[in-house]
Order: structure tokens, then C-alpha cells, then sequence
């Protein structure tokens, strides 16, 4: 399964109601689409998974994939920290055709290596026919999927890629992965970095904002045209940084659905307990995007 280079961790539209809007749903896949997105997450953390329902879920799940139809690849949020529940809600997104999921490290419960391993293994098993994409992000689950376990689990032949959060290991993983297991970065602010220790692509929330210019930097750094490369990322950086501290740090995705809004692209505020940007970090973003 090759999901692509640039990879969006797409945003779910709300409505006044906080309920999904689904037309705004699909104006923004096919804003996505154009905007060179390879694929798109569905409910990941910034598409706010911790407070949609398996209900809302599964819908957006089947909603994307009929509306995408072909145009890009499909990408089910269904990691969780409880395995049994992971296992049927990636089921049910591979029964409605999704092209993969992407599985987060168990959260909270503080498992050991071989906890971490067992847990994707039995989602991976359950189904056995989806490609399967791991997300190793300590600053938000405390837990790390170490090297060695990220390794282990590679040698499954669904598990395809892994989304790393971490630059210290990523070297290793790429060294020592089976051919066709690809790495992806899981910080915009690292994306040249990634690539550089032979990464393959990114899960991007500035995508949403940059995606062409990410594009050329990717294309530009595979091409040989290093110079290039660092020039566009120095030009997208102060994007990257501030859709996460718009001036001090605020969670995604809010800031990147304000940048959306001002955009005059609709996808509403965002559910509790987050709460919607101040005036002054909404200034901000819009200094940052003029």
C-alpha cells in the first residue's frame, strides 16, 4: 500500500451545534484534494477522535471513502487504549473500504514494550487485509513504541508504516526496517529532517494551509535539490510553528481551524474540552497567514 508522500490529518467540521456538517465535510475533502494531499486521516487526534463517537466515526469513515471516490487514500483514525475496543472500530472501517488505519500507542494505561507490541498485533490480526500505519507520539500517550518494538512489529505484513514523532529514532527504524516499511513524520517541524535520515513522507496538519508548497519541498529534497529544499522549509517554518503557539502554545487543532475559517473555508469551532481560540491568538493567526 503506498498511502503517498504528503498525508493530511484532516480537520472534522462542526457545525453551530457542535454536531459533524457534513457538507462542509466534503467541501473540505475536496479543498484537501486539490490543495495535493495524498491522503487523509480520518478522525485522528486533530480531527478530534477523543470526543467522537464509534457512531460518528464509522459514519465519517464511510462518508470519506464515498466521497473521495478514488481521489486519494482514506486513512481510519481507530487507535485507542483499549485493545478490544481498536480491534472493532478498525473492523468496522475496514468493512466500510477504507484504504488503512492509523493506530495511536495506547494512552494513558502506561503499557510495557511487549504490552505495546500485543496490543497492535491483535488489531493488526483482526484485520489482517488493511494496511496498518503505527503512531508513536510520547509528548501526547507518555508511552513510546521503541525502536526495537516498531522493528517487531514491521515483521507483521500489514503493519506497513509507522508515523514517528520522534527524530532520535527514526534513523534506526530506517535502517533496520524490511523493504517497503515506510516512515513518515509526525511533526510538520521535522519534515526535512525526516527525509534527510531517509523518511518517506509526512501526516501533516499545515497541509491544510501549505499542502502545494509542501509538495515542492518534498519533491525538491528527492530531487537532489537540497538547497531548494531547506529554502522552502525556512519559508514554511514560522506556519509550522505557529499553527501550534499562536504566540504560546495552544492545542491542535484549533489554531489550524482558525487559519481554515479566515481561509473562508467553513469547519466551525471545536468540542470540549478544548475550547475555541481568543481573540488575540485569532489575530495572531491572522498575521501569520497574511
Amino acid at each position: 500500500m503506498n498511502f503517498g508522500q504528503l498525508i493530511t490529518a484532516m480537520v472534522t467540521p462542526f457545525n453551530d451545534r457542535l454536531e459533524i456538517d457534513w457538507e462542509a465535510t466534503g467541501k473540505l475533502i475536496d479543498y484537501l484534494i486539490e490543495q495535493q494531499s495524498d491522503a487523509i486521516v480520518v478522525s485522528g487526534t486533530t480531527g478530534e477522535s477523543p470526543t467522537l463517537t464509534d457512531e460518528e466515526k464509522v459514519r465519517l469513515f464511510r462518508f470519506a471513502v464515498e466521497h473521495v471516490a478514488g481521489r486519494c487514500k482514506v486513512i481510519a483514525g481507530t487507535g485507542s487504549n483499549e485493545t478490544a475496543h481498536s480491534v472493532q472500530l478498525t473492523r468496522k472501517a475496514q468493512e466500510v473500504g477504507v484504504d488503512g488505519a492509523l493506530l495511536v500507542t495506547p494512552y494513558y494505561n502506561k503499557p510495557s514494550q511487549e504490552g505495546v507490541y500485543q496490543h497492535f498485533k491483535a488489531i493488526a490480526e483482526a484485520a489482517e487485509s488493511l494496511p496498518i500505519m503505527l503512531y508513536n507520539v510520547p509528548s501526547r500517550t507518555v508511552t513510546s513504541i521503541s525502536v526495537e518494538t516498531t522493528l517487531r512489529l514491521a515483521q507483521i505484513p500489514n503493519i506497513v508504516a509507522t508515523k514517528e514523532c520522534v527524530l532520535e529514532q527514526m534513523t534506526e527504524i530506517v535502517a533496520h526496517a524490511p523493504e517497503g516499511f515506510r516512515l513518515y513524520s509526525g511533526d510538520d517541524g521535522i519534515t526535512l529532517p525526516t527525509l534527510a535520515v531517509g523518511g518517506y513522507g509526512i501526516v501533516s496538519v499545515a497541509s491544510h494551509i501549505v499542502g502545494p508548497r509542501m509538495k515542492d519541498l518534498i519533491a525538491a529534497f528527492k530531487a537532489g535539490r537540497v538547497e531548494e529544499a531547506i529554502r522552502i522549509n525556512q519559508e514554511l517554518f514560522p506556519i509550522f510553528k505557529g499553527l501550534f503557539n499562536c504566540p504560546h502554545p495552544v492545542p491542535n487543532p484549533v489554531p489550524v481551524k482558525v487559519a481554515l475559517s479566515l481561509r473562508g473555508i467553513r469547519v466551525g469551532g471545536v468540542r470540549l474540552p478544548l475550547v475555541d481560540a481568543t481573540d488575540a491568538e485569532t489575530a495572531f493567526i491572522r498575521q501569520l497567514l497574511e
